[in-house]
């Protein structure tokens, strides 16, 4: 082959890799897929376990076998080199999966050293052809650092994720109870939490109160005394409220407001949540197939901040031949504006997420809606400010004042851009002062104090990131983790019973396990090996330590917490449970690994599926057909209905088929006669019973009646 620097393809093991002879060297190129080693126990030992070594994960699981064929193929193409450059992601991650790929083929161990000859870092945040060269010329010296950092969270994870999950499972045990348990560095923190939200809002006594509001010139006033927990003085207020209202004072002020920052990963999966209802864990595995294509810089990063040197013009030049972003392009560049807003966050490792310019092609619905997220936050960087004229004016009616308040769009800036911005103000008519009006209503609302709120997803990922637990890529999966425990359930976040009985074990018996401050400090020893200054043996011998201590105290007190553990898989059980199996036994909704819904029987595990992303309530009716549970079925934006749970009963056998145009009639008709295991809203009947109330003349208005009941 000629010395042109062009690329051989070849493929050994169903696995492709690529040869370039380039200045008399040849250069190999071979792809890895994810981690290919992973941390397992060495030998035999008891509680609590510490030899621990690296081992080819297709050995440890049986799901990951397809990556042994990237192993061979690395290792035989590796022992033609004598020189080795990690490209992995720039990232601890990356590192550690790359440093042991290295290890393996030199050392043919990889749990020998690391070597230190021959051996470099590429660095790069998008994966276009030009970002990829440039990082090829400019490799670095290795990230040993980061390699020890990232080796001691793993080793460190693993001793205290499978020491203390063995303890729950043994203390289970004793109870005569066998399932799977876990509980991690992070995990216990993150339950802690939502076990306390969950205290909080059980133990909440609402209180009454009342508001006062007026309405005056077609506008909603309330009065000033905001919350009124006397029944009596609002009475009051109501009984001496005059008939006219007079305008004490109309404020106005202009307000700039700036763009918002470019994404860092959990700000995108925050507003990912909002705009889109995505799940943050689908969110960083679109934006990871975004990033992969070489559309969107490395989305796991902590910044906010984007560094001049990503050379903003070709960027948005490139954008201006995306027709849906080519009007936005050209008048950023026509207006020389380069310089865009950036947040507090940084990140020393990538920039703030940002498109690279590259014209995405075949994408899915999901991907063209994160790509265009983050390219319009990104454009939107750029451009000016948007002004609102806010305003706040004061009326009195008797002895009372009342405030509203308002914004009227000045100039639109950025929001022309990011459509996403979602406005909670409204625009107030024209107000003077001194003007009287007639008072339209008065009104007392009685209202109750409300509970804190619970987590969903997304705010429980920020809520981690604001206590520093956990790293921007693993908090989703962390409570992922918890779902699949059912510690937890719902989108907004419960704690089942037998989650809080974990809760509750660790709290009476090892706090450490759910002590905040300690994961932080083991976090922020990680990163100080990450920067040289303390050593990874200190770090795990300390870690040790607390392991060795939790573990003696389970057995210790293995039976007290077996039983705390048992009663509360009970009780979840009964909580979760949505009728009874024919054996007896009681069906409970549980979740899948991979996060799917369905129902087993906890007797004889006969299993039924559940229509995804749903969420079900038992009826306490069983099928006149088959004899199971019926149960109501809530899907987010469509009607809620009720169904069998045997996928196979004879109340679905129509299930899917077309209807007639006589079946469609007559249910307009009988719709109270529904089918076996089904529910369906009396609309049509419904909808005629309003029509009938209009008068004759207004009959085509009155159609539109119906609209609404369907």
């Amino acid at each position: 082959m000629a010395d042109d620097g062009k690329p051989l393809s070849y493929v050994t093991n169903g696995v492709r890799y690529y040869e370039i002879k380039k200045a008399g060297d040849t250069l190999y190129i071979v792809a890895a897929a994810g981690h290919l080693f992973t941390i397992r126990q060495h030998g035999e030992s008891d509680v609590p376990v510490f030899d621990v070594e690296w081992v080819e994960s297709y050995k440890v699981n049986k799901s990951a076998y397809f990556t042994k064929k990237y192993i061979d193929t690395i290792y035989a193409v590796g022992k033609k080199c004598s020189f080795y450059i990690n490209a992995c992601d720039y990232d601890i991650e990356g590192t550690v999966i790359g440093s042991n790929l290295i290890k393996y083929v030199v050392n043919s161990n990889v749990n020998s050293e690391l070597p230190r000859a021959n051996v470099k870092r590429m660095k790069f945040s998008t994966t276009t052809k030009p970002d990829l060269v440039k990082s090829f010329e400019e490799i670095s010296d290795f990230d040993f650092e980061n390699f020890y950092a990232g080796e001691t969270r793993h080793k460190l994870d693993w001793m205290w994720g499978i020491n203390l999950s063995r303890s729950l499972m043994r203390a289970i045990s004793t109870h005569g109870v066998k399932k799977i348990l876990s509980i991690g560095r992070v995990q216990g923190p993150a339950l802690g939490l939502l076990a306390e939200r969950e205290i909080a809002i059980k133990n909440f006594t609402p209180k009454d109160y009342w508001k006062i509001f007026a309405f005056a010139n077609n506008t909603e006033f309330e009065s000033t005394k905001g919350s009124i927990f006397d029944e009596k003085v609002a009475k009051a207020i109501l009984h001496d409220a005059g008939k006219e209202a007079k305008v004490e004072s109309v404020e106005k002020k202009v307000k700039e407001h700036w763009p918002f920052p470019p994404f860092d990963l959990t700000s995108l999966q925050l507003e990912a949540s909002r705009v889109f209802k995505m799940d943050p864990s689908r969110t960083l595995a679109v934006a990871q197939t975004l990033y992969e294509r070489s559309y969107i810089s490395y989305p796991r990063t902590s910044s906010q901040k984007l560094p001049f040197t990503l050379n903003f013009r070709n960027i948005l030049n490139m954008l201006s031949k995306i027709d849906a972003y080519k009007e936005i392009a050209l008048t950023l560049i026509k207006g020389n504006r380069f310089k865009p807003i950036e947040g507090k966050k940084s990140d020393e490792t990538h920039p703030a997420i940002y498109p690279t310019g590259e014209e995405p092609k075949k994408l899915t619905a999901e991907e063209q809606r994160v790509y265009d997220l983050i390219t319009r936050r990104f454009l939107a960087c750029f451009e000016e400010s948007a002004s609102t004229e806010n305003s706040e004016v004061i009326i009195s009616i008797g002895n009372e004042r009342y405030t509203a308040s308002g914004a009227r769009l000045l100039k639109k800036g950025w929001l022309e851009t990011y459509k996403y911005y979602a406005s909670r103000t409204k625009e107030l008519p024209e107000f003077a002062k001194d003007d009287i009006y007639p008072v339209e209503k008065i009104e007392s609302r009685a209202l109750k104090t409300e509970p804190p709120r619970r987590y969903n997803k997304a705010s429980l990922i920020s809520t981690l990131e604001e206590k520093d637990l956990g790293t921007k890529a693993t908090r989703a999966e962390i409570i992922d983790t918890l779902f699949r425990r059912e510690y937890i359930r719902n989108s907004q976040i419960e704690v089942t019973g037998f989650g809080m009985s974990i809760y509750d074990a660790l709290h009476s018996y090892c706090p450490d396990i759910l002590d905040e401050q300690l994961t932080r400090k083991l976090e922020d020893d990680m990163e100080s090996i990450s920067k040289g200054t303390l050593s990874s043996d200190d770090v795990i011998r300390e870690g040790k330590a607390i392991i060795t201590r939790i573990t003696h105290i389970f057995k210790e007190k293995q039976s007290d917490i077996g039983k705390r553990l048992s009663q509360g898989l009970e009780k979840s059980e009964m909580e979760a449970s949505i009728g009874k199996c024919k054996c007896g036994g009681s069906l409970i909704v549980r979740r899948s690994g991979a996060g799917k819904s369905f129902v087993q029987c906890n007797n004889c595990q006969l299993s039924y599926p559940l229509p995804q992303y749903s969420f079900v309530k038992p009826t306490g009716k069983n099928c006149e057909f088959c004899g199971t549970p019926i149960v109501k079925v809530f899907r987010r934006g469509k009607r809620v209905f009720q169904m069998c749970i045997d996928p196979n009963c004879e109340s679905k056998k129509d299930w899917g088929k077309p209807k007639t145009a006589a079946q469609i009639k007559q249910e307009g008709k009988t719709v109270e006669k529904q089918e076996p295991g089904a529910s369906k809203k009396p609309a049509a009947k419904a909808a005629k019973k309003l029509v009938r109330k209009q008068p004759v003349k207004r009959k085509a208005r009155a159609k539109k009646v119906e609209k609404p009941e369907e």
